[in-house]
Order: C-alpha cells, then sequence, then structure tokens
C-alpha cells in the first residue's frame, strides 16, 4: 500500500491510503486512524453513503477524538471503484460513488463492482496486515453505508463482533435506491436481492445469537425518512424475530455529516464496550 498523505490528530495518526484490489481489479483509496501507543487496538469499519469518498467521513465526522479516548482504529474506505474503463452511470445512486457494498454480478458492472468482497477480503486483509490490530473488529456507516454496515455484518458475523449505523436504507428492497441499484448490479431475480436487504436478513434470523444489540441513529427531520430508508421496517423485522435493536429517532436532525458528527461519539464507545468484552 501506498501511504498518499499522513496527518497527526488527537495525539495518534491519521493516514490516507492508495492499494491494488483484487476484487474490484482497480486502485482503491481508504483512511486509516490509528490511537497513540502501540497497541494492538480493536478496529472499526466505516462505510460511507452515495456519493462520498473515504474523505467525508474523515474530514466531517469529528470521531477521532473518541476513537483515540477509546484505544480504536478507524478505517474508512472509498464506496466505489473508480477510474478509467469502470463503469459508470450519470446519475448520484448507481456507479462510482454507488457501490452499495454488493459483489454485482450483471454486465457491465461485474468485473469491478465487487465492494462485498472488497470490504470483507481485501480490506480486512490490508489492515490486519499492516497495523497493530487485535483482529476483533466492528462496522458501521451511513445511509448507503448503513445498509453495507448492516447487511456485511448479518452476512459475515465471523468477521464482526458489533454494527451501528446512522439513517440506514433498511430495506432496500422496498425503496427507489435499492429498486434502481439492485436491479443493475443484481439482476431482476428480486429473491436475489432479499440477502442484501437488512430488514429481511433480520426477519430471516440472521442475527440471532450473533449480535447482543445493534444501535441506530435517525433523524426526524431526515428528508429521505419516510421514502427511502423505512427504520419501521428494521424495528419490525427485529421484533418479529426477537432481536434487540435500539433505534432512536433524534429530534430535529436531518440526513446531514452535522447529524453524525452529533453523535458519533456514542457509536465508538458503544463499539469499543463490545470490541474489548
Amino acid at each position: 500500500m501506498d501511504i498518499v498523505k499522513t496527518h497527526a490528530v488527537h495525539g495518534g495518526t491519521l493516514r490516507y491510503l492508495k492499494h491494488d484490489s483484487a476484487a474490484t481489479g482497480t486502485p482503491m483509496t481508504l483512511s486509516v486512524f490509528v490511537p497513540a501507543g502501540e497497541g494492538p487496538f480493536p478496529v472499526l469499519i466505516w462505510l460511507s453513503g452515495l456519493t462520498c469518498t473515504e474523505d467525508n467521513f474523515t474530514t466531517k465526522a469529528g470521531a477521532y477524538r473518541a476513537a483515540a479516548g477509546h484505544g480504536v482504529i478507524v478505517v474508512a474506505p472509498d464506496t466505489s471503484p473508480r477510474g478509467d474503463g469502470v463503469a459508470d452511470d450519470p446519475a448520484y445512486d448507481l456507479g462510482q460513488g454507488a457501490g452499495f457494498y454488493v459483489d454485482a454480478t450483471e454486465t457491465p458492472w461485474a468485473s469491478h463492482f465487487r465492494m462485498e468482497t472488497y470490504v470483507t477480503r481485501d480490506l480486512l486483509t490490508l489492515i490486519d496486515a499492516g497495523f497493530p490490530t487485535t483482529g476483533v473488529r466492528g462496522i458501521s456507516g451511513h445511509s448507503m453505508g448503513g445498509h453495507g454496515a448492516l447487511t456485511l455484518a448479518l452476512r459475515h458475523p465471523d468477521l464482526f463482533a458489533s454494527v451501528s449505523a446512522f439513517a440506514p436504507i433498511c430495506s432496500p428492497t422496498r425503496c427507489a435506491w435499492g429498486d434502481k441499484a439492485f436491479s443493475a448490479y443484481l439482476g431482476p431475480d428480486r429473491k436475489a436481492w432479499d440477502s442484501h436487504d437488512a430488514a429481511r436478513l433480520i426477519e430471516a434470523g440472521a442475527a440471532r445469537g450473533r449480535f447482543d444489540d445493534i444501535l441506530i441513529d435517525q433523524g426526524d427531520a431526515d428528508s429521505f425518512l419516510a421514502d427511502q430508508l423505512k427504520p419501521e421496517l428494521l424495528q419490525a423485522a427485529a421484533d418479529a424475530a426477537g432481536q434487540k435493536v435500539t433505534l432512536r429517532m433524534q429530534p430535529g436532525y436531518d440526513h446531514s455529516y452535522f447529524f453524525m458528527a452529533s453523535f458519533i461519539a456514542d457509536h465508538v464507545a458503544f463499539h469499543a464496550e463490545r470490541l474489548k468484552a
């Protein structure tokens, strides 16, 4: 991996990195915050939302004071493969910047858009090999990245010991963002989509006995709440499956990074408690 730039922050070190991914067949970029000390440290993977790169969370969320205090490495990868020869779409919610954390099966996306394998294999291998980790990790994210955090944790519970999300797309099989992305990336078989839908996975028992709690923060002034995010579907699935989900509806908060910055310390503490147990 190549170190693009380095910053000191809250006593630790923030690095921007670039490396070649076997999963996507492209260079991928990410940021990694490592707290002060020799470690080893647990890891929190952060997945960002539509249009974002590794830089949005890194510069806007204000996570590193809490991460330094709890002794947690924080990793923020880009949201999709990019570059010449990588398929794209003029719209903001498909293509580059909109990988949806699935492995695409359809042309022209399948050759590069393999974000599930990238996160769960290439990224984790890179971090464990290059940084002083305990090998224990949690995952969180926002919006499309909240969908990614929930579904990757539920699909790969052996890899993640904790999971949380901000304003996640809770049931992409039942909203326009998911319908568009899954049609393009996964094809017309809607039954195949269910295994990438957090509400449907929880309803089917995927979280049972694996996570003691799932923390979700959602702003009630979020313009995407009713049509795209639908946390009530996730809560109903959790209730039916007997899975604890702590859904905090935050009055007056929207979909922006101001919302995340207001509650990110709670999420870091939530993960730290479980990753160090």
